[in-house]
């Protein structure tokens, strides 16, 4: 079924702190990196569509990164790892979509690759699906993830 960003769970303030959490990053000169996801045609990702855009409230600005991907963990068959190299960063925030799937895959990725990885607890969302609200969904990863990531209120996050 194709979901759009009205779907999301509380998406206006989502994208409010994403927003917050970017202008912090940008006021200390940290890099910004974006997560694309890419799917085939008639898929609800399907590239070049208006679902695929990265939403204008948090859209990127000059000198950010975006990175491609077609499957949940934003390393695979990227050149995420390459770009952080390069980048010298081994410190990583992560917010976005989808908590269940995205989200909870890098984070575990990026952990396994040596990241200090801080998860904005409050700053990635995702709809309801099958018996699970999304709220269920979102207090269950953050409960989990907190054994891999530290999880840290958006408005707690220092860069």
């Amino acid at each position: 079924m194709h979901r759009s960003c009205h779907d999301v769970i509380a998406g206006d303030i989502l994208l409010e702190r994403i927003r917050l959490l970017i202008a912090k990053a940008r006021s200390c000169g940290a890099p910004v990196i974006y997560i694309q996801h890419n799917e085939g045609p008639g898929e609800p990702l399907e590239t070049n569509t208006p679902a695929w855009h990265i939403h204008s409230a948090v859209a990127p600005m000059e000198g950010d990164v975006i990175i491609q991907k077609r499957t949940p963990d934003s390393f695979h068959n990227t050149n995420l790892q390459d770009k952080l190299d390069r980048l010298g960063v081994r410190r990583l925030i992560l917010a976005g979509l989808k908590t269940e799937m995205c989200v909870d895959t890098t984070c575990r990725r990026a952990v396994s690759l040596g990241y200090d990885v801080v998860l904005a607890k409050d700053a990635h969302s995702t709809w309801d699906s099958g018996n699970l609200t999304a709220s269920e969904i979102i207090e269950h990863h953050n409960h989990v993830l907190q054994w891999f990531a530290e999880t840290m209120e958006s408005a707690d996050i220092v860069f």
